[in-house]
Order: C-alpha cells, then sequence, then structure tokens
C-alpha cells in the first residue's frame, strides 16, 4: 500500500554536483537534510547530530563498520547508519531517514520519512 505522503518528491541538485564519497545539507519543508553519495547510491538522513545538537551530520566522514555503510558525526564521532539512521554506539538513538530517487540525472528524497 502506498501511502500519499511518499507522493511528493522534492528535487535537491544534479547527480553530479556531491563528490562521491561526502554529503552535503539540503533544506527540505523547513527540516535540514544530509544528502550523502556512495558507491552504494544516495542516502538522505536528518542533518541534525542528536548528541551534540549540532546541524552538522552532513560534514561527517562516510565509512563502512562491520558491513554497515555510516556517518561519523564531526562532533562526536557517533556513527549512523546511512539506511537505518541508528546510531551504532547506542542503538535507542537514530536520526530520521527519507527515501532518495534519482530521476534524469537529479536527486530528489521523498516528502516524508521512511
Amino acid at each position: 500500500m502506498t501511502h500519499a505522503i511518499f507522493d511528493a518528491w522534492h528535487d535537491i541538485c544534479g547527480s553530479d554536483d556531491i563528490v562521491a564519497g561526502t554529503g552535503m545539507a539540503a533544506r527540505v519543508l523547513g527540516r535540514q537534510l544530509a544528502i550523502f553519495s556512495t558507491n552504494e547510491g544516495y542516502f538522505a538522513l536528518g542533518n541534525g547530530d542528536p548528541f551534540s545538537g549540532a546541524n552538522v551530520l552532513a560534514r561527517g566522514i562516510i565509512g563502512d563498520i562491520s558491513g554497515k555503510l555510516v556517518v561519523a558525526s564531526p562532533v562526536y564521532k557517533q556513527h549512523f547508519c546511512l539506511r537505518t539512521g541508528i546510531c551504532l554506539e547506542d542503538m535507542s538513538v537514530s536520526v530520521p531517514v527519507w527515501r532518495v530517487s534519482v530521476r534524469d540525472g537529479r536527486i530528489c528524497v521523498s516528502e516524508g520519512e521512511r
């Protein structure tokens, strides 16, 4: 069953605008998102680091920990899974995750969290 909230997509940037292996911040409907380009595709998380309260996850370092694609927060270095948003060091903490689609060379994110 498809929910209406997932029918609205927002154009963020061209797929070539994000350097592979890095992230960038975007604002969608008043919320800050961190968009990441990896060798496994594009991912979108909330940009806010729940431990520091700063909007910095887009500036984090992307890596792989035990087979999980993660971004390390530049503040206190917690790792957040790019697929689920869950913090590897404290699994009771997570950041929102949005669906990402590439359409005609443009990165788009869904209006609602997944």
